[in-house]
């Protein structure tokens, strides 16, 4: 054959031979084309495992415990470390009305250490919760709780009365493992070296971590843990490590020293100059500017609420403060909540003469302005001024948007007095005493929210969150009878109800829905992302199927 084709070769003239070649040339070409058609069309690209990921956090860990968490931070890491009782059980039950509650354990649900985890680490685990000398941030969702042991794998627990949303409260309900924490007393738990090296049972565990002189943690490096009930991590390694600032985050971002990070503040996303891709997802979380009508006479008045309400165009203050990054909203549900409706009442007018609007529900109101430019009316035997403080967390986002309400509001002769107070003060003063008359503030909700703490009359005060003191019997029998209602449709049904009459009363200004940023880079995939979250370490809820490394097999 080599003869032969030799032979033809020296054949070829000088012009038939390069014809052969292009020839040849064009049909190795189609060939190899068609030939990688057919491979694509018969494979697909799928995940493997392999590959090391790093992540950037600002903050530091204190407690990588369940049962003392107190910061972001914790809750990062123990969204990574630690599974909760509803992913360690194979099934769940309810029993009397929603007053009883039996979860089974998966048969094998291990911790990372290699130990099975049983109902007696579930029941050590409340048990530690309940016990006051703990001081557990979640004390107060379990202080009713009785729980009891059926089997190795099989608990009850029982409600002071029927509850629907406790599912939510499982959630929250991450076992610490007992044959770790079963010896060291209660007082010393917060002591010890297994807060920051904790034995966990989520898709990952500590292999190592590095920590200066002075205490500051500079990373974790965790590996995948194979011991995890649920399905194993593609991610072989995730490195977290920690800064002291958002730039400092994005500087090491843009000099590739991490794959991505989670944006607090959409102002810095310019910074951001290394190729990335951007997952945004919307919080199921808002702010509102609250109004405590026992603080000042002209709250009282529902039409100066809804004046006040009326003169902000809440889509502009989402474009000048949050650079589109939010979605405005007019009511105490939001979208991606069960029983969200898109509530309409005046506030729908805002973007074209929301002003207008305002001054003519003020002037209706016998509200008139005096000398200075500001409304003023008598109220009995009393000149009222339309004169406000507006309280406002020492957070960059609500300080502008704090801005952005007392320009609208001059226009209307209300003048807002701006009062910036550190977020740790808010909570421990501010809020615990009532002592505001209007202030902006955040409520974080779930897919199925329990609005009970936000909205009931019995919540007025501390330690409710009902920061508008609100007061409707209406909405107070809808809210008794949703924590009952095991009928998903009745429920959502009563939610809209709900909504549409908090709304009208004017409580608070409902001002937008923030959505959450996380930029990483672009060689990442984190499939199975979800829209809604409620918080930041919730972007971890699919961890386990990011991917880097890929192959292609047959479809």
């Amino acid at each position: 054959m080599f003869i032969f084709l030799s032979r033809l070769f020296k054949s070829f003239t000088r012009k038939e031979f390069l014809a052969f070649l292009i020839v040849s040339g064009i049909f190795l070409i189609s060939f190899s084309l068609a030939l990688a058609e057919r491979i694509i069309q018969r494979t697909k690209i799928v995940p493997v495992s392999g590959g090391d990921y790093s992540e950037g956090i600002v903050g530091q860990p204190s407690f990588i415990n369940p049962v003392l968490a107190n910061n972001d931070t914790d809750r990062d890491l123990i969204k990574l470390l630690f599974s909760d009782l509803g992913q360690l059980a194979e099934s769940y039950k309810t029993e009397e009305k929603g007053k009883v509650w039996r979860y089974r354990l998966k048969e094998d649900a291990k911790w990372d250490d290699g130990e099975k985890i049983t109902s007696d680490d579930v029941i050590f685990t409340i048990e530690t919760i309940q016990n006051p000398d703990i001081y557990s941030p979640i004390f107060q969702n379990w202080q009713s709780v009785e729980v009891k042991r059926i089997s190795e794998r099989e608990i009850e627990l029982k409600l002071p009365a029927a509850y629907v949303f406790f599912e939510s409260v499982i959630k929250d309900l991450k076992p610490i493992p007992k044959h770790i924490f079963a010896k060291i007393p209660a007082a010393n738990i917060k002591l010890s070296d297994y807060n920051l090296q904790p034995v966990g049972s989520g898709p990952y565990k500590v292999l190592n971590f590095k920590k200066q002189q002075d205490g500051f943690i500079d990373s974790y490096i965790l590996e995948r843990n194979e011991n995890y009930s649920g399905d194993k991590a593609y991610l072989k390694k995730i490195k977290v490590v920690f800064y002291g600032s958002e730039e400092d985050v994005i500087k090491a971002f843009n000099g590739g020293e991490i794959d991505g990070f989670g944006l607090v503040s959409a102002d810095n996303l310019e910074k951001v100059i290394f190729p990335h891709q951007i997952s945004e997802f919307q919080m199921l979380k808002y702010y509102a500017a609250f109004f405590n009508p026992f603080s000042h006479p002209a709250l009282k008045d529902k039409n100066v609420r809804m004046a006040l309400d009326l003169a902000i165009n809440k889509n502009e203050l989402v474009e000048k403060t949050l650079s589109g990054y939010a979605k405005p909203i007019s009511g105490p549900l939001i979208e991606g909540v069960s029983g969200f409706i898109d509530y309409i009442d005046n506030s729908a007018i805002i973007d074209l003469n929301g002003i207008e609007e305002a001054n003519k529900v003020l002037n209706e109101s016998g509200w008139a302005r005096n000398e200075e430019g500001i409304r003023q009316k008598t109220i009995g035997k009393e000149s009222v001024k339309m004169e406000f403080v507006l309280i406002i967390p020492e957070i960059k986002d609500l300080i502008e948007a704090g801005k952005f309400i007392k320009e609208a509001w001059s226009q209307i002769g209300v003048k807002a007095d701006l009062s910036i107070i550190p977020l740790s003060e808010i909570n421990n003063q501010i809020i615990k005493n009532r002592d505001y008359q209007i202030i902006i503030f955040g409520n974080i909700l779930g897919k199925n929210p329990d609005l009970y703490s936000f909205w009931h009359s019995s919540e007025k005060f501390y330690p409710g969150l009902n920061l508008a003191l609100y007061e409707n019997k209406s909405v107070d029998k809808i809210i008794e009878s949703l924590r009952e209602n095991f009928n998903e449709q009745k429920r959502s049904d009563n939610l809209s109800d709900l909504q549409s009459l908090v709304a009208s009363d004017y409580p608070a200004i409902f001002l937008y829905s923030p959505n959450y940023l996380y930029i990483g880079k672009k060689n990442v995939f984190r499939s199975g992302k979800e829209n809604f979250i409620s918080f930041s370490n919730e972007r971890f809820n699919n961890v386990e199927k990011w991917y880097i490394e890929t192959a292609r097999v047959l479809k």
